[in-house]
């Protein structure tokens, strides 16, 4: 049995850690927090974003300071995001899936307004199915979005127990789950190896390494 993958985008797909650390210590600065390490972001990064904020001052943040730091981290980051390339081999990796005959998609936190044209600037866009990012406001994590991804894909009956989510967050494992699906979580993007697995899925320091897995693990 070949498995469908579920990509994520952010940290997974493309290669965006640095830009992600710089526009989150622009936000911290706007506030009067001190610089965070990469270490320490992947040590302490959860979802939803609040409780990861609730982390690092040791409260949540009120009303206001969400509303500017989001904003801010937000500006930041898309001005960067265009600068960052995707995660090694990614591309390959995606042609030779589609170019095999496999089904793959791509479910991503991001908004979805910002999310195609930067995919379509990598040029991947064709190899996906269905590519969903998120299309309202709210902060929770993907759980929800996960099971309506995989719900409005048309072309293939989708059965669970063969797809196999590539994320690199906790949060990937858990919308894996919800759905009844497998995970596998790269250690390339917003946490450490051993917050990954905490999650209680395979846990691999390549996409390669990923696809390998999910193979196995829908087998």
């Amino acid at each position: 049995m070949n498995a469908h993958l579920v990509w994520d985008w952010n940290g997974t797909l493309l290669h965006d850690i640095d830009a992600v650390i710089e526009a989150t210590n622009a936000s911290f600065a706007e506030i009067g927090l001190p610089r965070i390490t990469l270490d320490r972001y992947r040590e302490l990064y959860c979802v939803p974003v609040p409780k990861f904020y609730e982390r690092v001052m040791g409260r949540l943040p009120t009303d206001d300071e969400w509303e500017v730091m989001d904003e801010i981290f937000h500006r930041h980051y898309w001005t960067l995001a265009g600068t960052c390339g995707l995660t090694q081999d990614a591309a390959e990796i995606l042609a030779r899936w589609r170019y095999e005959g496999l089904t793959q998609s791509l479910c991503s936190l991001a908004p979805h307004e910002q999310l195609l044209p930067i995919i379509r600037t990598h040029g991947i866009e064709d190899h996906f199915i269905r590519v969903d990012g998120r299309v309202d406001g709210s902060h929770t994590g993907k759980s929800e979005q996960m099971a309506r991804h995989l719900a409005a894909i048309e072309d293939i009956d989708i059965d669970p127990r063969r797809v196999v989510v590539i994320g690199d967050a906790v949060d990937d494992a858990v919308a894996a789950a919800h759905v009844g699906a497998r995970a596998v979580l790269y250690t390339g993007g917003s946490h450490s190896r051993a917050s990954l697995e905490l999650a209680g899925v395979p846990v691999v320091d390549s996409l390669a390494d990923a696809v390998e897995v999910a193979q196995a693990l829908a087998g």
